[in-house]
C-alpha cells in the first residue's frame, strides 16, 4: 500500500496512491491526515488496505497522481530522529581530518534529532541564503513507526514500523563544525528536510524490505548525472529495529515518529573508499563523502558544495525500472 499527502490543510489531505503512481483515491472518509491514520492505525490500516484493493480494481472514484502536486507524506512530524546507520560514511569523514572511528560507533548507533516542524515538499527548492554555509543533499531511508514503548528491544521495535520511504537531507557542512565545538548537536546546520512523494507499506516492498533493511539501489542524480547508486540494503551497520531502540532507550516514542538510516553509504569493491560512478563505483549519497574521498586519495577536496540553480534528484526503482516512491527533485535557490 503507497500512501501520499495531498494540499488541503496544514497537514495535507490523505490519499492512497495505486502501486504504479499513477492514480490515487481521496482516503478523507477513512482519515483526513496521514498523522490521523498513524494515530489510530489499527482502525485505519484495513480501511486503506481495502480502499487500496479498491483503486486496483477501478471500483473507487480516482484522479491522476502527479508527484509535482505531493507534499511530503507528513507535511510536519512529532519527531524525526535521524541515525547514523552506514558507519563506512562516519569512517569516511573521520579518517580525511585524521581521526580515527572510536570502537563505540560500531555497536552504539549515533543519532541526533532533527526539526520535524515543518518539511520540505519533494519538489519544493532548496533554501539557500548563504553559499559559504556549505549546503549539501543526504540520500536516505526512513521509516515511521507507530507508538514505542520506552526500553523497547530491537526485534519488537521493528514490528512498529508502519511505512517506509527516501529522505533528502539537507546539510550546511560549513556550520557544522562550529556546532559541534560547542557540544550541544546540530541545530542551525540541519535545515528543514524533503519526503519522497510516497510512502509505503514494508510488505508492499516484498523481499526488497527483510531484516529491518531496504535493499536496492539508492540513485542520486545531480545536474543530470549520476552521483550516486549505492545499495542501501548494504553496508548498514544497524538496521531500523536497531536504530529505534536507540531512539526508545530513553523515552517513548509516538506514533508518526520518522527514524532515518542517515547517509546511505558503500565501502568499494576492495573495501577501501568507494568509486565515483563514472569511474565505475557506485558513487556517493552526498558531496561531503564524494570530498573526503578526494581529500583521502589527493589530499584536498575537488568538489564543490550545492550552488544555487544545482538541481538534486533522488529515487529508488523497482526491478523492472519503476519507481517505488516517487522522486525527490529539488533545486538549489537563493533567498
Amino acid at each position: 500500500m503507497k500512501l501520499a499527502s495531498l494540499e488541503g490543510g496544514r497537514d495535507g489531505r490523505l490519499v492512497v496512491v495505486s502501486d504504479d503512481l499513477a492514480r490515487y483515491a481521496d482516503a478523507g472518509a477513512i482519515a483526513p491526515t496521514l498523522q490521523a491514520a498513524l494515530d489510530d492505525w489499527d482502525a485505519a490500516e484495513p480501511r486503506l488496505r481495502a480502499l487500496a484493493r479498491d483503486l486496483g480494481h477501478d471500483a473507487v472514484p480516482q484522479t491522476r497522481f502527479d508527484e509535482r502536486e505531493a507534499l511530503s507524506p507528513l507535511p510536519r512530524a512529532y519527531q524525526w530522529a535521524d541515525g547514523s546507520a552506514y558507519v563506512n560514511h562516519v569512517e569516511l569523514v573521520r579518517k580525511a581530518r585524521g581521526a580515527a572511528v572510536p570502537q563505540s560507533f560500531w555497536h552504539d548507533p549515533l543519532m541526533y534529532q532533527g526539526g520535524s516542524d515543518g518539511f520540505l515538499a519533494p519538489r519544493d527548492p532548496i533554501p539557500l541564503p548563504d553559499p559559504a554555509w556549505g549546503c549539501d543533499l543526504e540520500a536516505e531511508i526512513v521509516v515511521v513507526t507507530g507508538d514505542v514503548e520506552q526500553g523497547t528491544e530491537p526485534d519488537d521495535a521493528l514490528a512498529a514500523v508502519r511505512l517506509v520511504g527516501l529522505a533528502n537531507d539537507v546539510s550546511l557542512r560549513n556550520l557544522i563544525p562550529g556546532e559541534l565545538e560547542k557540544g550541544f548537536g546540530f541545530f542551525q546546520s540541519k535545515p528543514a528536510s524533503a519526503f519522497s512523494p510516497v510512502f509505503v507499506t514494508p510488505d508492499a516492498l516484498g523481499e526488497r524490505w527483510r531484516g529491518g533493511r531496504l535493499r536496492g539501489t539508492l540513485s542520486v542524480d545531480l545536474n543530470g548525472k549520476p552521483l550516486g547508486r549505492a545499495d542501501a540494503g548494504e553496508d548498514m551497520t544497524f538496521d531500523f529495529g536497531r536504530l529505534i531502540a536507540h531512539a526508545a532507550k530513553t523515552r517513548n516514542l509516538c506514533a508518526g515518529t520518522i527514524v532515518g538510516s542517515g547517509t546511505v553509504s558503500n565501502r568499494g569493491a576492495d573495501g577501501g573508499p568507494g568509486l565515483p560512478v563514472g569511474e565505475g563505483g557506485r558513487g556517493y549519497s552526498c558531496l561531503a563523502e564524494q570530498r573526503m574521498v578526494e581529500t583521502i586519495l589527493r589530499g584536498r577536496p575537488e568538489t564543490a558544495f550545492l550552488q544555487s540553480g544545482d538541481s538534486v534528484r533522488i529515487w529508488m526503482d523497482d526491478g523492472q525500472r519503476r519507481s517505488i516512491f516517487g522522486a525527490i527533485e529539488q533545486t538549489v535557490a537563493a533567498v
